[in-house]
């Protein structure tokens, strides 16, 4: 409320509105950039990490609403960035906030959260009760919607939502082919320290092709950080484009959409890298084109998985990890053929979290165990890979 010495007490004017697919209008007031942007709303449930989260390239297409309520109270870092291009605006189109943004209070901080929204192109509201957002999200599933930030409160609201019901549904959707990379990279760049900051990777061991998808700099920084040589190859790249690199193992990146649609035209390469025996790892989108490649399917969930505090099982060890998740589909545990065992499974709702091929070197799972953010319960992942190709390669030699 604000308060006029004539007029007495009065409403200050909504400067920013969430327009659901369903019709449903939030009002509340404009961060970032000017202007619309329209995106499916998923929430996270992560405390920290907003800006590894927003710039995630799994997130294209989407609109976050975050239900911790101080988002941006750290301020924003180049270091943090996840997106491999950072300069691009791979990752989420627009944020949902509770609570105002506060200036930076962060030793590491350059930028307040408002300016680097606005140079992404990212269009948030603040002053929205994310805990009924989030329950319509969990009772009705994840909607399209538009958010709108304009500074004189003047909106077309019907336009809006005919905007937001005109919007695709995410099912059939390849989003892939605007956050891969185009060109082949050389990635050296290890993991960070307090002291030293980011590392740089050692005299390689393994050579490891990174299959880009919307990979992100915190799953490469772990391979360069156990002395891999990494190569980030488009996700479109050829059988031969990929042998003729003769790597010792083939990483599947996370990703964007929906897998069955990038899958009609990435799933031939897959499918011959496995038969080939090329050993194999994948991430979340990755983790689901194996299992379509091997003949699994895969299915649109009701509100997805997104956060940093979901608990998964491995099977083999019967630990219960705390993961970082963030997928809106979901391979189907049902449909995995009789040479796919299941390797994890999520303790919120049982979903598929992990297979592994029981006659040839592959395995993938759901969830990001490079835990940027979140935690590292799942870095040894990264370590069973390697011990997946040196076994493969004693197998053959």
């Amino acid at each position: 409320m604000l308060q006029d010495s004539t007029t007495g007490w009065s409403e200050p004017t909504a400067t920013a509105l969430l327009v659901l697919a369903d019709g449903t209008v939030i009002e509340g007031y404009g961060i970032g950039a000017e202007g619309q942007r329209a995106g499916e709303v998923c929430f996270n449930t992560a405390m920290t990490g907003y800006e590894e989260i927003m710039t995630d390239p799994s997130y294209a297409g989407q609109i976050i609403t975050f239900t911790f309520p101080h988002i941006g109270n750290v301020g924003v870092n180049d270091e943090d960035i996840e997106s491999v291009n950072a300069a691009s605006a791979n990752g989420a189109t627009g944020v949902v906030l509770h609570a105002d943004v506060t200036g930076p209070a962060n030793w590491r901080a350059t930028r307040h959260l408002d300016a680097w929204l606005k140079a992404r192109g990212i269009v948030g509201i603040t002053g929205v009760d994310t805990r009924a957002l989030t329950a319509l999200i969990r009772d009705k599933g994840m909607q399209n919607a538009v958010v709108a930030h304009a500074p004189d409160g003047k909106f077309d609201v019907a336009a809006l939502k005919r905007d937001a019901a005109a919007l695709p549904s995410m099912v059939g959707l390849d989003l892939t082919p605007g956050v891969s990379t185009t060109q082949r990279i050389d990635w050296t760049e290890a993991t960070w320290s307090l002291d030293n900051g980011y590392g740089v990777s050692g005299a390689p061991k393994y050579h490891i092709v990174a299959l880009d998808f919307g990979v992100k700099r915190n799953i490469l920084r772990l391979f360069a950080g156990r002395d891999c040589k990494v190569t980030v190859a488009p996700g479109n790249s050829s059988v031969e484009d990929i042998l003729a690199l003769k790597p010792d193992g083939v990483f599947l990146s996370n990703g964007p959409g929906d897998p069955a649609a990038t899958g009609q035209w990435s799933l031939p390469l897959i499918s011959e890298l496995v038969e080939r025996r090329v050993p194999t790892f994948g991430i979340c989108l990755g983790h689901q084109m194996l299992a379509l490649a091997v003949g699994a399917k895969t299915v649109k969930m009701r509100q997805g998985h997104h956060g940093a505090n979901h608990p998964v099982q491995d099977l083999d060890t019967k630990k219960v990890e705390v993961v970082s998740m963030n997928h809106g589909f979901a391979v189907d545990r049902g449909s995995l053929p009789a040479n796919v065992k299941e390797t994890h499974v999520s303790l919120f709702d049982g979903s598929n979290c992990g297979i592994a091929l029981t006659d040839k070197p592959a395995f993938s799972v759901q969830h990001h165990p490079e835990a940027s953010p979140g935690p590292r319960d799942s870095h040894y992942l990264f370590d069973r890979f390697l011990e997946l190709i040196d076994a493969e390669k004693a197998r053959a030699g």
